[in-house]
């Protein structure tokens, strides 16, 4: 399953956009309520992007992470429970996975108070599991995504800003809020899978 590259294709459109809108979103509202503009350096080099998303991809965590949370524990979890529930679980471990990086100056983590960092885990999680489920539970695709999450920081240096982590935690419950009013929190997949 991790290099299943045949779950539909508009799937890219979620894997690829979903955080940078969301990451980038808070920010702009964080501009447009009168903060200074972070100085975005790596939007104006393209080679900065490719070699960035190469580098997480391989070593910032998504290769190596997604065998476990989704690739094993997510599957077990919902065996279990249903996709919201597992999704907070797993959230919950996953959160406490990265509280060491609280610790490491320079972290995206060491920025962020920790309750606000969970609330963005936990929301991660959702919108994680829904793409998950809605691609055949591909471990390429949460590869993809997961790189996708961490690259937007470094697109966007939202949290640069004094309310860019406001506006981060309200997009996502946004965010996460629609797609389990649309979806269902059960499966977070609808019956009609040609929509998204």
């Amino acid at each position: 399953r991790g290099v299943d590259y045949k779950f539909s294709k508009k799937w890219l459109i979620p894997i690829f956009l979903l955080f940078p809108i969301i990451t980038g979103g808070a920010l702009l509202l964080a501009v447009i309520s009168g903060e200074a503009l972070p100085q975005l350096s790596v939007v104006s080099n393209p080679l900065a992007i490719a070699v960035g998303f190469v580098y997480i991809f391989f070593l910032g965590g998504p290769f190596q992470e997604e065998w476990g949370w989704r690739g094993y524990a997510l599957d077990r979890l919902q065996a279990r429970w249903n996709a919201l529930v597992s999704s907070l679980v797993l959230g919950v471990i996953w959160g406490a996975w990265h509280l060491p990086l609280f610790f490491i100056s320079g972290s995206i983590q060491s920025q962020t108070p920790v309750w606000g960092f969970m609330i963005l885990i936990l929301c991660g999680t959702i919108l994680f599991t829904w793409v998950y489920n809605n691609t055949g539970g591909s471990i390429l695709a949460m590869m993809l995504l997961h790189t996708m999450n961490n690259l937007s920081f470094l697109i966007f240096p939202t949290l640069e800003t004094t309310l860019g982590g406001l506006y981060l935690l309200i997009l996502n419950i946004v965010f996460v809020t629609g797609i389990v009013a649309k979806w269902g929190y059960k499966k977070l997949v609808r019956e009609n899978k040609n929509h998204i």
